[in-house]
């Protein structure tokens, strides 16, 4: 499917635009302590924080190829947007990413500044949905999609930090959608999830094991929307090796 990941700092790039090009925006200054300040030690030097990479940590973000792995995900607060359309083309998804990644890294350097919490801002997520899920399935009528783009919000970080990120966002170069990003809760509780490695357009058949064979005979049936957690730069690395989580929420039958 699709996948957005970020660049240079400051920068992110929609790898699905046929024009390639980073897109801009503006990064809050870097705050410079002087000799007395958190987390100072030998004559006031800084101690730099341990930055989380929450691909590395967070138990939801593992999966294995070949593998229908059954887990409980624990409810995680998100930067959301909502859309309809085929993400290849449609202004409405390069926008709203360029709503979120903005407010993302101001979150990142707030927790940084002022919590000496730093971390690596989490991939881009998305859950995905149609009326008729062949649309989404094996029809491939993208253009009939409907889809949330996410972004984690650590569980660390206040919502009044996420208020003041908006707020700052908006007082610049503010983004056309900045209006519909919200923080939303997700409360997915028992999933079903793999490891796709290979093209986006690829997943159908991964896809339809799942629904068709597994989860029915796992006595499950299929609940929430469509998830995707991408976990691969598509600058950087072949279609055939591109490396994303599928899940989909369930409920035991009886």
């Amino acid at each position: 499917m699709r996948v957005v990941l970020t660049g240079p700092a400051g920068a992110w790039r929609d790898p699905r635009s046929r024009g390639g090009g980073f897109h801009s925006f503006a990064l809050p200054a870097p705050r410079r302590w002087g000799a007395v300040g958190p987390r100072c030690f030998n004559g006031g030097v800084a101690e730099a924080a341990a930055k989380t990479d929450f691909k590395k940590t967070l138990d939801s973000y593992r999966a294995r190829a070949g593998e229908f792995r059954v887990l409980e995900v624990p409810p995680m607060r998100y930067l959301a947007v909502d859309g309809r359309g085929d993400p290849n083309t449609a202004q409405e998804y390069a926008d709203a990413l360029a709503a979120l990644y903005p407010v993302a890294y101001r979150l990142k350097f707030a927790s940084k500044r002022e919590l000496g919490r730093d971390y690596v801002v989490p991939p881009l997520e998305a859950l995905w949905w149609a009326d008729d899920m062949a649309a989404f399935t094996s029809a491939r009528d993208k253009s009939r999609w409907e889809w949330t783009a996410m972004l984690m919000v650590p569980d660390w970080v206040a919502d009044d930090m996420v208020d003041a990120a908006l707020a700052a966002v908006a007082a610049g170069d503010r983004p056309a959608p900045l209006d519909e990003v919200r923080l939303e809760l997700l409360d997915e509780g028992l999933c079903v999830q793999t490891l796709h490695v290979g093209s986006y357009d690829d997943e159908t058949a991964t896809l339809a094991d799942l629904h068709d064979r597994f989860i029915p005979e796992a006595g499950l049936r299929m609940t929430g929307r469509h998830h995707e957690i991408y976990l691969s730069d598509p600058r950087r690395v072949e279609p055939s090796r591109l490396r994303t989580i599928l899940r989909q929420p369930v409920a035991r039958v009886g």
